[in-house]
């Protein structure tokens, strides 16, 4: 019999942050020693700024508009906000952006988010269905995260864990992460590693070097397995030895805590 589910409430009150807190840091924390990031809005930015503030301070921040370098105060509410090119290094013509940078090689990280994702980390975020004789759900689209999954080193996903976002089957496959298996992206000649980690409020998921499936290796802090198979919509393997992450710091929920609160500003 599996475990009650503790509330956010119970959660907050034992610990003294909550499970978006914890996903957060332990986003960030996977920016450590990366040099460059192409950032994704929303829980990605949240991450990669936190990470500035915390663990590399020395990482250079690329947005899709073409900013290179930015250093906001507050988390931009979208790749437009008039803070991330006020305090970036440059600002680049956005094909330039594409075609010399990203597609160039020359960025370390691509940080994305996802509406659904499936056991191969592939992503969509274009239209979702809702069900008998209701219109599809519309979501943002691709915007760049396509060419980022293609072109980064490596990519990074961060987002909460449900049975409504770890699906099956995607109704739409937005972003090609590890398509049905490891060589479906060498054989599309995608020259990055793709997806190499999915950072949740329940733990972390890490592709397997043979089959490319997702695999469930660290829980965070009182959280157990039953609990994330619940939460996810396929058969999720286990790797043999699952860790557990380490509690965020006071240091880090306060620069956390510090980000948002600049932003409610």
């Amino acid at each position: 019999m599996s475990e009650a589910p503790v509330t956010e409430a119970e959660f907050t009150q034992f610990t003294q942050f909550t499970r978006d807190e914890l996903m957060e840091v332990n986003a960030a924390r996977a920016l450590a020693g990366a040099k460059t990031c192409f950032v994704g809005i929303g829980l990605p930015s949240t991450a990669a700024n936190l990470a500035r503030a915390t663990v590399n301070p020395d990482l250079v921040l690329i947005y899709e508009s073409g900013t290179i370098g930015s250093k906001p105060t507050a988390l931009p509410l979208s790749i437009g906000d008039g803070e991330l090119a006020e305090t970036a290094d440059a600002v680049v013509p956005v094909p330039e952006m594409f075609n010399y940078w990203l597609q160039g090689g020359r960025i370390d990280v691509g940080f994305l988010g996802a509406a659904q994702v499936d056991r191969y980390a592939n992503i969509n975020t274009t239209v979702v269905n809702r069900g008998p004789d209701k219109p599809e759900g519309r979501l943002p689209g691709a915007g760049g995260a396509p060419e980022i999954a293609s072109n980064c080193g490596k990519v990074l996903m961060v987002l909460r864990h449900s049975t409504r976002n770890f699906v099956r089957a995607l109704d739409f496959v937005t972003t090609l992460g590890h398509g049905s298996g490891p060589k479906d992206r060498a054989a599309l000649g995608m020259p990055g590693a793709g997806p190499t980690a999915v950072i949740t409020d329940l733990g972390v998921l890490r592709p397997d070097p043979e089959t490319a499936e997702l695999v469930l290796t660290e829980l965070h802090p009182g959280v157990t397995v039953e609990q994330v198979r619940e939460a996810t919509g396929w058969e999720l393997r286990v790797a043999d030895e699952v860790g557990t992450t380490a509690p965020p710091t006071t240091e880090e929920l306060a620069a956390l805590r510090a980000l948002k609160a600049a932003g409610k500003r």
